[in-house]
């Protein structure tokens, strides 16, 4: 006897919602709705081919209220984030006679990104449409080691950038966190061989100018005889080579991360929040713990690394016992920098990353004007120079960005 061919071929539903109902958006990298095969978290999979209409139809749907949320919610996070990390590493807690000033820096850290971890799971549930359909922070043992090279570049930047800002000041620190696309663009270049448009460098000219005319004209070098001058000049660069590591370090991270998200699809920025600090905070934790053990050790003694080098986990809780206001404006300081995270991501969901781009950079600006009007900082004319030509260059960024993207659409319209 006979089979009879079914009238349709059998269609295989995903078991999974979150994939089944995910649109491919720019953050993703997804090319689904192009036809092509994507890598669902690390796994080549057939394409779920997306209507074309859709990200435009949730585009629409981000109105003015969405934007007011997403642009107050940045402003207000990072802003405060920014005034709590200059009181935090800059105050002194003591007397003019005895000066103390909270220098734990790793333990800080290891605080916001615990509180970070949280938040980003919280926020992981929350976006999801049902709690059976959460994606996994760790979709597969693949994305483990980029994570963790992740991780461990972000845990080593922040001492480093810290430690200068003894040295050059937090303006100047504020100014050069502004140019993180001068460290992204030369591990591309020199790593992955990568090209870029000529206006990019001329961008990270202009920027780079900046910095260093900001730099050069300290006005704490010339209040100092020749002698103190001097000194100060040897910590100046000192602390410039501490940045330029923090920098290098950030860069690694940012490119790392873009290697995640173009090569583990979809993975989303909730995922990766969790996941970051999660590992970020383990691996921090786990430093703090065991420090003081292997200081005390004659690998200790041979590397003429000093016992109380390694207690900063005692000495932050000891400096906090002494100074209440720290441990509030730390738990404040980890707050406000989770939920800037969360804002970023709700951000880049309901809008374009051109939009981010333009928030955070007028968002630095303010940050910068703050610390100057809060701190009582004074700018002669010429560090005012070299500020207009970092945020001139990186909007200047911001904006060809724009016009390309717009000339794009306009010619796949046309197409």
């Amino acid at each position: 006897m006979a089979r009879s061919k079914p009238k349709s071929p059998m269609k295989r539903e995903p078991s999974n919602d979150w994939i089944d109902h995910r649109v491919p958006t720019e953050d993703s990298g997804s090319k689904a709705a192009n036809g092509q095969t994507v890598a669902i978290n690390g796994r080549i999979t057939p394409d779920k081919v997306a209507k074309p209409g859709a990200a435009v139809e949730d585009a629409k749907q981000a109105g003015l209220g969405d934007l007011i949320i997403c642009v107050g919610g940045i402003y207000v996070s990072f802003i405060m984030w920014s005034w709590l990390q200059e009181r935090i590493t800059t105050t002194n807690y003591g007397t003019a006679r005895s000066p103390e000033i909270f220098n734990a820096h790793l333990f800080m850290n290891t605080v916001q990104s615990a509180f970070a971890a949280c938040v980003g799971y919280a926020y992981l549930r929350f976006s999801s449409r049902s709690l059976d359909s959460i994606p996994p922070v760790f979709p597969s043992r693949d994305i483990v080691p980029p994570l963790v090279l992740v991780a461990i570049t972000y845990s080593l930047a922040s001492p480093f950038g810290y430690a200068s800002i003894k040295h050059v000041g937090y303006i100047t620190y504020l100014l050069a966190k502004s140019c993180k696309l001068v460290p992204v663009m030369f591990l591309h270049i020199s790593i992955f061989r990568r090209r870029y448009p000529f206006y990019k460098y001329a961008v990270v000219a202009l920027v780079t100018a900046g910095v260093a005319v900001f730099s050069l004209h300290l006005p704490n070098a010339k209040n100092k005889s020749s002698r103190s001058s001097k000194s100060l000049d040897g910590n100046v660069v000192w602390g410039a080579t501490l940045l330029l590591i923090n920098l290098l370090f950030d860069g690694l991270t940012n490119s790392t991360q873009d290697y995640i998200n173009a090569t583990f699809k979809p993975y989303t920025g909730s995922q990766m929040m969790c996941a970051n600090n999660l590992i970020s905070t383990s691996l921090t934790t786990t430093y703090l713990l065991v420090a003081p053990h292997i200081f005390a050790t004659p690998l200790g003694h041979f590397l003429n690394m000093p016992k109380s080098a390694g207690n900063e986990l005692a000495a932050a809780l000891s400096f906090i016992s002494r100074h209440p206001t720290v441990g509030y404006d730390i738990l404040a300081f980890a707050a406000f920098g989770a939920f800037g995270q969360c804002f970023i991501f709700f951000t880049l969901a309901k809008f374009s990353s051109l939009l981010l781009v333009t928030i955070t950079v007028t968002r630095k600006m303010i940050s910068m004007l703050v610390s100057v009007v809060w701190y009582g900082h004074r700018l002669v004319f010429w560090q005012w120079v070299g500020v207009a030509l970092v945020f001139g260059g990186v909007g200047a960024e911001a904006a060809v960005g724009r016009w390309e993207k717009a000339k794009k659409e306009k010619e796949k319209k046309k197409e």
